[in-house]
């Protein structure tokens, strides 16, 4: 026997076996074939059952490389810098250190939790226990931690903590603008505001995609004006805090492109503290709240009867005694007495003189121009919070009594302020804007609902309530800029029942009248009486003088000069207008 063909005695049966049935001299050769074929099938089988194997542990038990590595993707998204007219910047991202660990790579468990709580004492002893001991790959511990944190936990040495640097959102100007931008979440995303409106017009694709991990984005360019945004906001601090009011807002609009130019609602919040943004409390007031607006709304409800050529400044309507409706009476706050005009009803607020004019139109001429000019749906803008305005579900001609002067509908005010643009602007309702836009591109959306010759003469009207009627105190304490506007007093409902000691006023001003640019819109929410007051807390007591104020400190802002040579409203109004009465 050949040394090859021996077989030594301490070989396992296996192995004997194996080679007998490979290498036998006295086995078949096709059974040679086969055993050689059967045991490369097994090996081969073992290859590709091991890849089968890790290939489904992949995604469930999530590699710790790979975890990292898709969490660092994720995290390095980046977004556009927000910035105002004049580009000062009121939204970037920083980056800063964030706090994770790899449970698998962690020796001593207890140890490691015992550190970093001691490194952080904010942290959740058992949430960090219970994250260093999961059987993931990866598991964040704490975001946003600060420069002196980071070195304090990486001095600590401890194997499986690390740390990733992150976008963080900061806005520079604080709470001034912060009903307009909005705010993100920890993971960078819009969840309000501007910030939200970028992420739902392509910026979460685009992070999706991959495209948005530099900083080399366009900035985004809103029409708000900051330097007037710290204005408007600091005279509607005074005026809250001065009147006693639970809240306090307003908004400027260009009424010729329908950019919004500041927009202010106190409370308000810091997006840089996100918590504060979720009480209830700090809503934005102008476009996810609805009120009533009250007499302010007589200015569409005489642009009505205007714009129909069924009335004219000089029509005369009966204001001799309340107009009884039903079970229902409707006064005037100064019984005048009398027959009086058109311009009347304006300049002395008269709700008798407006409820005679809606009905002198009839109840679905109301309604259709109410809807003309954009007050009877929601209004749709860059803000994702917006209110759906409350309408009565059956319209009478009650309704249209109390409708008229501002009662019994409720809009957003930032849906009367566009309508009101339109009053003013020529007649063109344009919707309004956040992002900055042209006077060409405005007239290309706008939509013409009344005619120049309505427009005009409304115009005529609110500079002669500033002359003779309730606007007067705004005109004083503006100092020349030839404003023209409209006074609101609305009683709250409280309990069901319209309540007269808890009101929400507000003051309508444009200016210059002659040529109007801007809108400024005054709100007051239950103002208390004063002393200078004398008791009163209607809204030609607290609204238009802090209104007044607003203009003579923002005008100048807005490229305006004072002037104060200018005659009346019928020479430089109408008599440029060439308007019939």
């Amino acid at each position: 026997m050949t040394a090859r063909n021996s077989v030594k005695p301490t070989e396992p049966w296996r192995q004997r076996l194996i080679r007998s049935l490979l290498y036998g001299r006295n086995v078949d050769r096709a059974a040679k074939a086969r055993a050689r074929v059967g045991l490369a099938m097994v090996a081969f089988g073992g290859i590709y059952g091991i890849i089968a194997v890790r290939l489904v542990m992949f995604p469930l038990g999530g590699d710790a490389h790979a975890e990292r590595r898709a969490t660092k993707d994720a995290i390095a998204t980046a977004r556009p810098d927000i910035v105002d007219r004049n580009g000062a910047v009121l939204a970037t991202d920083v980056k800063s250190p964030s706090l994770f660990s790899e449970p698998r790579r962690i020796i001593d468990k207890d140890e490691a939790v015992e550190l970093l709580t001691a490194a952080l004492p904010d942290l959740d002893t058992a949430e960090v226990r219970e994250r260093v001991s999961s059987r993931k790959g990866f598991a964040w511990l704490k975001r946003e931690i600060t420069p002196q944190q980071q070195r304090d936990i990486h001095r600590l040495g401890i194997p499986g903590i690390g740390f990733l640097r992150e976008n963080k959102r900061v806005y520079p100007s604080g709470a001034a603008v912060s009903h307009v931008i909005g705010l993100v979440n920890i993971d960078n995303q819009g969840i309000a505001g501007i910030e939200k409106w970028l992420d739902t017009n392509g910026l979460a694709d685009l992070h999706q995609a991959g495209f948005a991990s530099d900083r080399l984005q366009k900035p985004v360019e809103l029409s708000i004006d900051l330097r007037v945004e710290h204005a408007l906001r600091d005279e509607l601090m005074k005026a809250k805090e001065k009147y006693k009011a639970k809240a306090a807002s307003g908004l400027i609009s260009n009424v010729r492109t329908g950019e919004i130019v500041a927009m202010v609602s106190l409370p308000d919040f810091d997006p840089n503290n996100p918590k504060e943004a979720h009480d209830p409390d700090r809503i934005n007031r102008l476009t996810t709240g609805v009120y009533e607006m009250g007499s302010t709304f007589k200015t569409l409800t005489l642009a009505m009867a205007l714009d129909s050529g069924k009335a004219n400044l000089n029509t005369m309507y009966d204001a001799r005694a309340p107009l009884a409706y039903g079970k229902f009476k409707i006064h005037d706050s100064h019984s005048l007495g009398k027959f009086i005009s058109l311009a009347e009803v304006f300049t002395y607020s008269s709700n008798i003189g407006a409820a005679r004019v809606a009905l002198a139109q009839g109840v679905e001429a109301h309604k259709a121009f109410l809807k003309k000019v954009g007050q009877m749906d929601r209004l749709r803008t860059e803000l994702p919070e917006s209110a759906m305005p409350i309408v009565p579900k059956r319209w009478g001609e009650l309704n249209t009594v109390t409708i008229s002067f501002g009662h019994g509908i409720a809009v957003a005010p930032l849906q009367a302020v566009m309508g009101i643009n339109a009053m003013v602007n020529g007649g063109y309702l344009i919707p309004p804007t956040f992002l900055k836009r042209t006077e060409e591109e405005a007239l290309a959306i706008g939509k013409r609902v009344v005619k120049k010759d309505t427009s005009d003469k409304i115009r005529y009207l609110m500079r002669l309530n500033a002359e003779v009627g309730t606007a007067r105190q705004a005109d004083l304490l503006s100092k020349g800029f030839y404003i023209g506007g409209k006074t609101g007093t609305s009683e709250k409902v409280v309990n069901g029942r319209y309540s007269k000691k808890q009101v929400l006023n507000s003051f309508t001003a444009v200016l210059p009248m002659d040529n109007p640019q801007y809108q400024v819109l005054v709100m007051l929410d239950e103002p208390k009486a004063l002393p200078e007051t004398h008791g009163f807390i209607t809204s030609g007591w607290n609204a238009v003088p802090a209104g007044g104020k607003v203009i003579a400190r923002v005008a100048p802002l807005l490229g305006l000069e004072p002037r104060f040579d200018l005659q009346t409203a019928d020479r430089v109004i109408l008599a440029a207008s060439k308007v019939t009465q």
